[in-house]
């Protein structure tokens, strides 16, 4: 058994950050094992926007890894808790989205995620079935289990109240409800972005005050963009979409710093450490391209969310377009009409420029 726990915690430890208690873990291992009971892995995703990106995909990636070894994973679409709006790193209260949005916005979740995590594998929740139950004397009685004193410890909270920035009731409610989906679904473990480490330990107190026994806390790193400085984000437009076509998403990854490649290495593919660590070492010494290893990473990546054969023609239009110089083997086309071309406006109306309001040396006649 001790090699066998040895083994699960290697994998399990690959590219986390924080793991709240590492002994608590292997007891429940070790009881998992013993009684041949899955543990219970839970995360929770509120879906406030529609499309997942790979920076989602890191916290995906170590709930699979749980799955390979055996476990239950739960999916939870915060379906109820969207409507509120997660507070973590705001500096203001966040627009709550309607039910409707919030539906919308889950139907697509779950056609993405399943691109990672073995669906015979994996129970899909939603929060509503417990809190559009919830009586109003439940949520006083969960509101009591914990102070407003320790919650505002939290330092986006603390940052706000400090600036005299308005911090709605709901807002502060939010950590509590998000700690009563591990008593919900009585998790054993739960994993979440290190920005979520406060709403997690939450977590852990309120199983306490339930009568049940903690969950085990492990965080994965916020994942860089393009840009190899802010989080992977789309709004502001440095992310990789899991759904974008296959020579759009190789493109996006050759575009990476070459310092940002061994994190993504590490964190979006299952390539051995070492063998990422030898790679490293080649590059910094001078015995291997950058470019090189950067192809085979997002070959690695394009293969994961399409098909190798994809990825292989992804690579050699890539190689095509950028190396030999040549056009793209397909285009889109757009048919006009003869005559004199605003061509900021036409760009706009394609998409390619955000304004028509530029140089209106930008002209030309068609013929």
């Amino acid at each position: 058994m001790r090699d066998e726990i040895k083994k699960a915690l290697e994998i399990i430890k690959r590219g986390i950050v924080d793991l709240v208690e590492e002994e608590e873990l292997i007891n429940k291992l070790e009881r998992s094992i013993k009684e041949g009971k899955p543990l219970r892995i839970k995360a929770g995703f509120d879906p406030t926007a529609p499309d997942l990106h790979l920076g989602h995909t890191v916290l995906l990636r170590k709930l699979k890894h749980f799955q390979d070894l055996g476990h239950e994973v739960y999916f939870l679409i915060g379906d109820f808790t969207a409507m509120i709006g997660d507070p973590t790193g705001r500096s203001e209260t966040r627009p709550a989205l309607t039910k409707e949005q919030v539906q919308e916005n889950a139907k697509t979740y779950q056609a993405q995620v399943f691109k990672i995590l073995d669906p015979t594998k994996t129970k899909v929740v939603f929060n509503s079935e417990w809190f559009s139950q919830m009586k109003a004397e439940e949520v006083i009685r969960l509101c009591a289990k914990y102070t407003v004193a320790r919650i505002l410890e939290r330092d986006d909270f603390k940052k706000r109240f400090e600036a005299g920035l308005p911090i709605a009731v709901h807002e502060l409610i939010y950590p509590l409800f998000q700690a009563y989906d591990s008593v919900a679904l009585r998790a054993d473990v739960e994993l979440g972005g290190t920005d979520q480490l406060f709403n997690l330990l939450i977590g852990r107190d309120i199983q306490r005050e339930y009568g049940l026994e903690p969950q085990v806390i492990i965080t994965t790193p916020l994942l860089e963009g393009l840009d190899g400085v802010q989080k992977m984000s789309k709004s502001l437009g440095n992310y990789v979409g899991i759904m974008e076509p296959p020579f759009e998403m190789f493109g996006k990854l050759m575009s990476i710093p070459d310092h940002l490649m061994w994190k993504y290495y590490e964190l979006l593919t299952d390539y051995p450490l070492a063998e990422i660590e030898r790679m490293k070492e080649a590059v910094e010494a001078e015995r291997l391209h950058p470019k090189e290893v950067k192809m085979n990473l997002a070959f690695l990546i394009v293969s994961q969310y399409h098909s190798e054969e994809e990825a292989k023609r992804a690579r050699e239009e890539f190689e095509r377009v950028f190396s030999k110089r040549e056009l793209p083997s397909e285009m889109e086309t757009y048919e006009i009409t003869s005559g004199r071309i605003y061509l900021p406006k036409l760009f706009k109306e394609l998409g390619l420029l955000k304004s028509s309001s530029v140089s209106p040396r930008l002209k030309c006649e068609a013929s």
